[in-house]
């Protein structure tokens, strides 16, 4: 059986290199691991559920990686068995590619399956192998973005943050505070307070008061001031006419 993939990545390859080789990683994105684990040549042991067809085993198998070309490519060997179910061994080699800020993930696998796995045909277990692998990197790429991500922003430490500059209101402040005593403009100096002039205080006010009375008189025979000087003129020019040298006496002919 021969199978090839290609697969961009939205991740640095240093990051990618890196999740291919941590077994967190590698177990949470193959469905059905139920254990993987590093081993002291630098390999990995593990024991996945799996189902082909109407074939349903557990397998346990180990892997090792050869011609390592850190973070470029590698090749990965392995055989796992699955009891009567049969067993699989083969080979697979992964090239990683920068494409700008991506990866590009090539990989060609060659296996060979025996027991159960190969009497249910070589086009069932051509597609079922394809759908692991679907499964396999749809979760891998989400990992390694993630990681590529906090990567990068951990490049960014508060410490490379260029220093605020002060705005101009709390610089203009920072040199108030500071300015030389002698530089200061000088303070006005503070007035005496003035005198009161008592008796002009109560002269107003009594003027106020005979306004006051005056106006309420006024206003009880219903006219203003104005008018009753005006009537006051009208009487005084009338006293005159009759009272007058030239004017004549009633009854008296003259």
């Amino acid at each position: 059986m021969e199978m090839t993939g290609e697969y961009r990545i939205p991740a640095a390859r240093e990051t990618v290199w890196e999740a291919l080789n941590d077994p967190e990683v590698l177990k949470a994105c193959i469905a059905g691991c139920q254990s993987l684990d590093r081993t002291d040549e630098g390999g990995f042991e593990a024991t996945v559920k799996a189902k082909v067809g109407p074939v349903s085993a557990t397998f346990k198998g180990a892997v090792r990686l050869e011609n390592v070309n850190a973070p470029e490519s590698y090749t990965i060997v392995g055989e796992g068995k699955g009891g009567a179910a049969g067993f699989a061994k083969g080979g697979a080699d992964v090239k990683l590619v920068e494409d700008g800020s991506d990866t590009i993930l090539t990989y060609i696998v060659n296996a060979q399956v025996g027991g159960k796995l190969a009497q249910i045909g070589a086009r069932l277990v051509d597609s079922t192998a394809k759908k692991y692998a679907t499964d396999f990197f749809d979760k891998f790429v989400v990992i390694a973005k993630e990681r590529d991500s906090g990567a990068t922003d951990a490049t960014v430490t508060p410490s490379d943050a260029a220093p605020e500059e002060p705005t101009q209101a709390a610089a203009s402040g920072t040199a108030e505070m500071h300015q030389p005593e002698e530089e200061q403009p000088p303070r006005p100096a503070p007035q005496k307070p003035e005198t009161v002039d008592r008796d002009a205080i109560k002269a107003d006010a009594k003027r106020a008061a005979v306004d006051a009375v005056h106006k309420q008189t006024a206003k009880r025979w219903g006219l203003t001031p104005m008018q009753w000087i005006m009537i006051l003129v009208l009487i005084m020019l009338g006293l005159s006419l009759v009272f007058g040298n030239d004017a004549q006496m009633p009854g008296t002919g003259k």
